[in-house]
């Protein structure tokens, strides 16, 4: 099973961690600073799994996913995003975008791990 998850956010501390985190659960990982750089990176090489940030430059979370969505196997991934805003509204907006989870910001271990699970990603 391909163990590939694209990390995508504009901050460098969050996918510090996220990295920190899916590398002690055998994911390989690569990243993006925003969903353009994400897209062309799923271009190259569809990951397994995406772990998307919401709010970012140049394209955010809701555009990616979108454009994501409509590329060949791009129906594969399992996208865990995530957000500050714990906004019913914006969370259902995103699943109805195609994503499969979300977590909430700050996360840690156990919430990455327990969202992976529902995914059936791990």
């Amino acid at each position: 099973m391909d163990r590939t998850c694209l990390v995508v956010d504009d901050s460098s501390v969050i996918r510090k961690v996220a990295r920190r985190i899916l590398e002690s659960m055998d994911f390989r990982i690569v990243e993006a600073e925003n969903g353009q750089q994400a897209l062309d990176q799923v271009r190259r090489e569809m990951p397994a799994a995406i772990l998307l940030d919401w709010n970012m430059p140049v394209m955010d979370g809701y555009e990616f996913l979108k454009a994501l969505r409509k590329l060949h196997d791009g129906d594969k991934p399992k996208v865990v995003f995530c957000t500050t805003e714990n906004d019913v509204v914006h969370i259902a907006r995103a699943l109805h975008a195609g994503a499969d989870e979300y977590i909430m910001k700050p996360f840690d271990k156990e919430i990455v791990a327990a969202k992976f699970q529902e995914a059936g990603l791990i």
